[in-house]
């Protein structure tokens, strides 16, 4: 143990302190502290052998798997920078990102080892596989490797969703990540978190350190499905569960249904969500289905972390409210509504990407891009995006807003509203909508009607589109504002 705050020091720690605990499960496999410590020791040794050291960074291309695990252990342990790679990428678009990044190793799951011998040669890039990698580490020793790291070294670059442009990678150091998961100096029985976030994802590894720092275990899952959650939850009567709202959304309709995702979640004492709006129908009926649970609302972003925490007695009192900011973060809400925060949970900027980083971080302080409002006891709600704002007939319309209104209406299972050009007004209000099945679609006057007395009239819809289906970010259900502009438009 260094005395310095490291991600290699949360596995040597745990495999000293519990080394026959489960530390992580996936379907019927898992592995104890004491398995995933030695066999980061070994896979370290293995990544030195091919060139891998301090500093350098090395990609990660995969769909959620046990592997895994030790890869990012052994990467901690080296001060070697992981960078994961959205395992529903496409060829160009991880090329994209690797061509920036510009790793000194591609670590990849034998579903896309065809892939990645189709990136450009001008990459220049070393691949190797997780199971070769995981067969010359077999044969090194466990002990452990010693390298000269520091906290406030690159420990991840995780890349954004893009939502604002082009994919940017946000740095985060060894410090910043124990901070984020840190648990308290208590360490009280938790249980098992199931995290159905993929392995490329911030949420996920952010979830799997908070287990990993107070010694119990996390259950991934393949997909976020219903039957793939539910089978983990019983079978190790999982205790916490974190999903975003149309996961829950999708939990809560099988459990009703009583059909093919069905499944017992009584064992659920903490039951979290954010990342996009809640709607409080949902966190009412999370409460409702999980009565003995604690429900609870988390804001925050891959470059912040957790920022605020709305908890299970303010869900009521607190409609709309993501809460209060968290022990180590501050908050301020500028003159235009824009959400700045400050504080030691930050990442340290865009890699590579100087421009960006002084646009996001002016004297310590980072620019959100979202648009809050707080009340009169410091409880925060996001009310928009800077960039997703409606500015119509000079006045600006925050598109959640006008989505939480029409959310309500019982024949729509799904809503969005975005800004669409327009010659007189700039922009017009266009809400998109999906019907529930064997519903009537509404007409515009009906949607108008809604947000009257609610709304001011320039939110109002002046524009609607029925589809099928409003396109969602994969992990986190955002929706995809600019591609829905494209196709509505």
């Amino acid at each position: 143990m260094t005395g310095q705050l490291l991600i290699g020091d949360v596995f040597r720690a745990a495999a000293h302190a519990a080394p026959h605990r489960m530390a992580a499960a996936l379907g019927d496999d898992s592995l104890t502290f004491a398995q995933v410590d030695a066999a980061a020791n070994r896979t370290a040794r293995a990544l030195q052998a091919r060139g891998v050291g301090a500093g350098d960074r090395v990609g990660l291309w995969s769909a959620t798997t046990l592997e895994s695990v030790p890869v990012f252990a052994a990467l901690a342990k080296l001060g070697a920078v992981l960078v994961p790679l959205n395992g529903q990428w496409r060829v160009e678009e991880a090329a994209a990102v690797l061509a920036h990044v510009r790793p000194i190793l591609v670590v990849v799951d034998a579903g896309r080892a065809e892939s990645s011998s189709s990136l450009p040669k001008e990459i220049g890039v070393d691949v190797i596989t997780l199971e070769d990698l995981a067969r010359l580490a077999a044969g090194e020793p466990a002990h452990d490797v010693e390298a000269a790291v520091s906290e406030n070294d690159a420990h991840v670059v995780f890349y954004t969703s893009g939502s604002s442009g082009s994919p940017k990678g946000a740095v985060l150091s060894h410090r910043a990540n124990v901070l984020r998961s840190f648990p308290g100096p208590l360490l009280e029985p938790r249980g098992a978190m199931v995290c159905p976030y993929p392995l490329f994802h911030m949420g996920a590894w952010t979830i799997a350190l908070q287990q990993w720092q107070a010694r119990d275990a996390v259950v991934f899952v393949h997909a976020a499905s219903a039957p793939d959650i539910g089978e983990a939850v019983e079978r190790h009567r999982a205790s916490r569960l974190n999903c975003v709202p149309a996961v829950w959304s999708r939990l809560l309709s099988a459990g009703s249904a009583g059909g093919a995702g069905a499944c017992d979640l009584s064992s659920i004492r903490f039951a979290d969500t954010g990342t996009s709006a809640t709607p409080p129908e949902l966190l009412r009926a999370i409460a409702q289905a999980l009565p003995h649970a604690q429900v609870r609302v988390f804001y925050g972003s891959t470059e912040a972390g957790g920022v605020t925490i709305l908890e299970h007695a303010d869900i009521e009192r607190k409609p709309g409210s993501c809460g209060v900011p968290g022990p180590l973060t501050t908050v301020r809400v500028d003159d235009e509504g824009r959400l700045w925060v400050r504080g030691p949970l930050l990442f340290d900027g865009y890699f590579d990407h100087p421009e960006a980083t002084a646009e996001a971080l002016v004297d310590e302080w980072y620019d959100t891009g979202d648009l809050a409002e707080m009340d009169d006891e410091g409880y925060l709600s996001i009310v928009g995006r800077v960039r997703d704002v409606i500015r119509t007939g000079g006045e600006t319309v925050a598109p959640t807003e006008v989505e939480a209104v029409l959310g309500a209406l019982p024949a729509l299972i799904d809503v969005a509203v975005v800004g669409l050009p327009d010659v007189e007004w700039g922009e017009v209000v266009c809400a998109v909508v999906v019907v529930a099945p064997g519903e009537v679609a509404p007409d515009l006057a009906d949607l108008r009607s809604a947000c009257t007395g609610t709304l001011a009239s320039y939110k109002h819809p002046r524009r609607l589109a029925v589809v099928d289906a409003i396109p969602r970010t994969a992990s986190t259900g955002q929706v995809q504002r600019r591609l829905l502009v494209e196709l509505v438009g």
